[in-house]
């Protein structure tokens, strides 16, 4: 924190001198120079994934989005809240992919004060539908920085120790209108081991800087909209746990989507405890749901924590996508191509690879581009040339059945 301080802002020191990374080659091309740029752009995502550290997989994360005046500018296009809604939406999806037993809600804040979007849950459908629905909303007023963490508080302080508290703000002011003392909430978010992550659209400012340090969160200011989708991807994967996050076994129970349980009289539809409030009108009665094994209380999605008898309930494959955070798929060997006999094929997309450098999985010794070498570790988590082995040496086991 310090470091960066004493090395003070960008526009105070030298100019970057970026265009002296490109270089012509012998026929005058550049093209050499910016495939090796997207490349090390690209190789930069794998290298900032630190092992061996401890995850909070069962993450609860609220997304706060300023809807003031000063989202209303248009360095973003269309408007800095147009272009914010569209990314967003990309980051649920792949925030619920990534994260299956996790669990997201929406904020807003506008006019000085802090509304509640969606509730914790589930559901990216929801939260993508109730955003879209910010489209129509007028920019009004100032945000409420403070108001807006007190209403995360409300939700996350319930939530159970061994599980990941996260905030991220996508703030588009330069200011933040509290009515009280916001020093007081933020030590109140370090002593719930709340997570606060802010992404700034405008410029630095100091509140939201002190906010990021004290919780242990991050803060950065956007450069365009490429970097602002970098930084909102950078909140997908899991955070390392705190120390203050407690260790414990987890009782979860496995439901079944299922007709409701008496299946001898006429189907009925019933309302689901998520919907139990009233304040989703109708919404809430359907024949079919998620029943707790344990309590038989009936429930729309998944995971979500029983409010009758308090079991955490998830679906099983969604379990199991979780396992690559435990233990994920260690990075392929980097090669350079002059180094190989001939010329390499990747074995994933069968396509010849025309880059300076191959990617090389040490336990199977397969080749992979970098395209593939990126998806595989970001979204498959598995080796193809593994699994195929793996599914080779299966077959070979089972006897033939003539």
């Amino acid at each position: 924190m310090a470091d960066e301080e004493e090395k003070g802002y960008r526009w105070e020191t030298e100019y970057e001198k970026t265009w002296e990374a490109l270089i012509e080659d012998d026929s005058g091309s550049l093209q050499a120079s910016v495939d090796d740029i997207i490349q090390k752009a690209k190789k930069r995502k794998l290298l900032e994934k630190i092992g061996n550290i401890r995850l909070g997989m069962m993450r609860h994360l609220f997304l706060i989005i300023d809807m003031s005046s000063s989202m209303n500018d248009q360095d973003l296009k269309p408007t800095r809240l147009l272009s914010s809604i569209k990314l967003c939406e990309k980051f649920i999806e792949e925030y619920f992919d990534q994260n299956p037993i996790s669990q997201l809600g929406i904020l807003t804040t506008r006019n000085k004060r802090a509304e509640k979007l969606t509730e914790l849950g589930g559901n990216p459908r929801r939260h993508i539908t109730a955003l879209q629905g910010l489209e129509e909303r007028a920019c009004q007023g100032e945000p409420s920085l403070q108001n807006s963490m007190e209403l995360a508080i409300q939700t996350l302080k319930h939530m159970p120790g061994h599980a990941s508290r996260e905030v991220l703000v996508i703030l588009g002011s330069l200011s933040t209108c509290d009515p009280g003392d916001i020093d007081a909430t933020i030590k109140t978010l370090e002593e719930l081991n709340v997570r606060c992550s802010v992404i700034g659209l405008a410029a630095e400012v100091r509140v939201c800087k002190k906010l990021c340090h004290n919780t242990q969160g991050k803060y950065n200011v956007i450069l365009d909209e490429t970097h602002f989708k970098d930084l909102l991807y950078q909140h997908v994967s899991p955070p390392p746990a705190t120390s203050n996050t407690e260790s414990s076994l987890i009782r979860m129970g496995f439901p079944h989507h299922t007709l409701n349980a008496d299946r001898d009289r006429e189907e009925k539809p019933s309302m689901c405890m998520c919907h139990a409030d009233g304040k989703s009108g109708s919404q809430g009665f359907s024949n079919s749901g998620y029943f707790c094994p344990q309590c038989k209380s009936k429930y729309c999605e998944l995971p979500i924590e029983c409010k009758a008898c308090g079991l955490t309930l998830v679906s099983a494959p969604h379990l199991a996508r979780s396992y690559h955070h435990l233990f994920p798929l260690p990075s392929f060997k980097e090669t350079p191509v002059s180094d190989l006999s001939a010329n390499p094929k990747c074995y994933s997309c069968q396509v010849q690879i025309t880059e300076q450098n191959v990617y090389t999985c040490e336990s199977c010794c397969q080749l992979f581009c970098l395209d593939c070498d990126l998806f595989i570790h970001e979204t498959l988590h598995s080796c193809p040339g593994c699994s195929s082995f793996r599914a080779t040496q299966l077959q070979s086991q089972i006897p033939m059945i003539t």
